[in-house]
C-alpha cells in the first residue's frame, strides 16, 4: 500500500471518528484500515493517533500532519470526481433562487444561452430576496449579495464584481432639489429596502471626511427591483446596484449623485451546498454563471 493510500485512510478515520467507521465507509477490514495507519506512523516516525474503545484522537504530531494530509485528500476526491464526472451530461431540474434585481435583469437574460448549451436540464427559478435555506428548501444553488451570506456550511463563489450608487430622477430632483453634501441626505427622501439588515445605513468618505446618514423616507420596498422602480417614478433617492442603473443613469432617466462616491464590496455570488459529489447540472449552472459574469 503506497504513502498516498494511507494518508487517505488516516483523513477518513480523523474525520469520521473511528478505525470502524472508517473501515465501513471504505468496504475494508478495520484491520486492514489500522495497519495503513500503522505503515503511515512508520513512515513519518511518529505517533499520530492515540486510539480508545470510544474511538481516536489526534496527537499533536498527528494534528499536524492531518491538516497536510487533509490537503491531499481534497485535491484528490476533486480529481477523482471530476474524472468520474467527465463522461456525466448534465440533466434533471435545477432549482435556483436569485435576488429579484439581479434575476431580472442579469440572469433570465442569461438563461436561453445556458439552455441552448445544456438541452437536458429544465430549471425552476424562484426571485426573491428572502434568505435561503439551500437544504431546506431544497434549492441546487442561491444567488445573492455576497456581504449577505453568513451560513458557514454553504460553498460560497462570487461572481459578479459590483457597487452600488445614488441616483434620483430629474423630476423628483427639480422638485426638491439636489443634495449638495452627503450629509444633506438627512433631509431628504431616501428609498429603502425593507428586508435587508444594514443596507439603509448609507456611508461614504468624500474630500477625505467619513460620512454616515441612516436612510430615512416615506418609502420602503421588499426588493431592490422594487427601489429602482420608486425611484423611476420619482419618489425619493436611491442606492443601487450599477447592474441595475447604468442604463437609466445614461439615457437620463436617472441622475447619478455625488459620482465621486459608490459602495464598494457588493458582489453577487452564487451558494451550493456541496463542493463534493457535486451534481453536473449545478457544477454546470455555476460555472457558466463565474465565465458569464467574471469579466463585468
Amino acid at each position: 500500500m503506497d504513502v498516498s493510500s494511507q494518508m487517505l485512510a488516516f483523513v477518513r478515520v480523523v474525520e469520521m471518528g473511528s478505525i470502524s467507521a472508517a473501515s465501513r465507509a471504505s468496504g475494508q477490514t478495520p484491520s486492514a484500515v489500522s495497519k495503513q495507519i500503522g505503515h503511515l506512523e512508520d513512515h513519518v516516525g511518529q505517533r499520530l493517533l492515540r486510539r480508545s474503545r470510544s474511538g481516536v484522537t489526534l496527537t499533536p504530531e498527528g494534528r499536524a500532519v492531518f491538516e497536510k494530509c487533509r490537503a491531499v485528500a481534497e485535491k484528490f476526491f476533486e480529481a477523482e470526481e471530476y474524472i468520474s464526472a467527465v463522461d456525466v451530461a448534465p440533466k434533471g431540474e435545477l432549482r435556483v433562487a436569485a435576488s429579484v434585481a439581479f434575476g431580472k435583469y442579469q440572469l433570465i437574460p442569461a438563461l436561453p444561452d445556458f439552455l441552448a448549451q445544456n438541452p437536458d436540464i429544465t430549471l425552476s427559478l424562484e426571485l426573491t430576496d428572502r434568505s435561503i435555506d439551500l437544504e431546506e428548501e431544497q434549492f441546487d444553488a442561491a444567488i445573492n449579495f455576497a456581504e449577505q451570506l453568513t451560513n458557514p456550511n454553504v460553498i460560497v463563489r462570487k461572481i459578479m464584481r459590483n457597487e452600488r450608487i445614488l441616483c434620483a430622477s430629474p423630476a423628483f430632483l427639480a422638485r426638491h432639489g439636489t443634495p449638495r453634501t452627503f450629509a444633506d441626505l438627512a433631509d431628504f427622501n431616501c428609498l429603502r429596502t425593507s428586508n435587508s439588515f444594514g443596507r439603509n445605513a448609507w456611508e461614504a468618505t468624500l474630500d477625505g471626511t467619513p460620512t454616515r446618514v441612516h436612510a430615512t423616507g416615506s418609502f420602503k420596498g421588499n426588493s431592490a427591483d422594487a427601489v429602482f422602480k420608486a425611484a423611476l417614478a420619482g419618489l425619493g433617492i436611491a442606492r443601487l446596484s450599477t447592474y441595475i442603473v447604468a442604463d437609466k443613469v445614461a439615457s437620463g432617466d436617472l441622475v447619478h449623485l455625488f459620482p465621486s462616491y459608490a459602495q464598494a464590496h457588493a458582489d453577487v455570488a452564487v451558494t451550493f451546498a456541496e463542493r463534493r459529489n457535486l451534481a453536473p447540472r449545478i457544477r454546470t449552472f455555476v460555472d457558466f454563471l463565474a465565465n458569464r459574469f467574471a469579466a463585468r
